[in-house]
């Protein structure tokens, strides 16, 4: 019998326990059964649309001779001679480079037998777009036999692709907004934001100019996305 009652006792001091426990912490003695907060997520996208300021191009010098030294020689003095004349037409030094330099050997059509050898010299130039096609001319009339661009970009365009972050994240609230009442929910805060890749796609027109090169910079269309969360109730 005493012993029943000692067990009867220890039953009541858990019980009691348990009790105060739950009103100390009350998420211990609710269901978890709480909703879910409820998130809408979306992308944005922005654009800004702005004129290219700048042109950068390759200029190539190939020569030919039978020895290699010879051929290397004759290009090196080819290749100087094309990168003063785009300096002289207003480049800066700091924007002319050497960018890449090759010898090959030129063989009969069966390849057993080396006739000669082929050097190759590209210097990479960029200027203004103003300067763009007075640039061309000098480098073509200094020697140049080959050119690659231009490609055309502009001299602020962090500060443009800011805007065009700015843009799409009102997008991006525009569309959450619609969302949210579509679906009869009031739209939140942001939760979360994340940039997305911008883009840079440079379109080209040539025309008219008063010189025989002409460069034309069409305009230029700078991209951002981003993807937000929004809390709704």
């Amino acid at each position: 019998m005493m012993r029943l009652r000692w067990a009867l006792l220890i039953a009541a001091v858990l019980l009691t326990a348990s009790a105060i426990a739950g009103v100390a912490q009350p998420h211990l003695g609710r269901s978890a059964d709480t909703p879910a907060t409820k998130t809408i997520t979306v992308s944005g996208h922005g654009t800004v649309t702005t004129v290219p300021d700048r042109a950068s191009f390759d200029f190539t010098v190939e020569t030919r001779a039978q020895t290699a030294t010879g051929a290397i020689a004759h290009n090196g003095d080819a290749a100087a001679a094309v990168a003063e004349a785009v300096k002289n037409a207003g480049v800066s030094p700091a924007d002319v480079q050497t960018s890449q330099i090759s010898l090959n050997p030129q063989t009969t059509q069966d390849g057993t037998t080396i006739i000669g050898y082929a050097a190759s010299t590209t210097i990479s130039a960029k200027t203004t777009i103003v300067k763009a096609g007075a640039v061309v001319d000098a480098a073509v009339k200094a020697g140049a036999n080959g050119i690659s661009g231009p490609n055309l970009s502009r001299s602020d365009e962090s500060g443009f692709y800011k805007d065009a972050l700015k843009s799409a994240v009102a997008d991006a609230k525009d569309k959450a907004a619609a969302l949210a009442a579509a679906a009869g929910l009031t739209l939140g805060g942001v939760q979360t934001i994340a940039e997305g890749g911008g883009q840079t796609p440079i379109p080209f027109a040539a025309g008219k100019a008063d010189f025989s090169t002409a460069i034309e910079p069409g305009t230029q269309t700078i991209t951002a996305d981003v993807s937000v969360t929004y809390s709704a109730s």
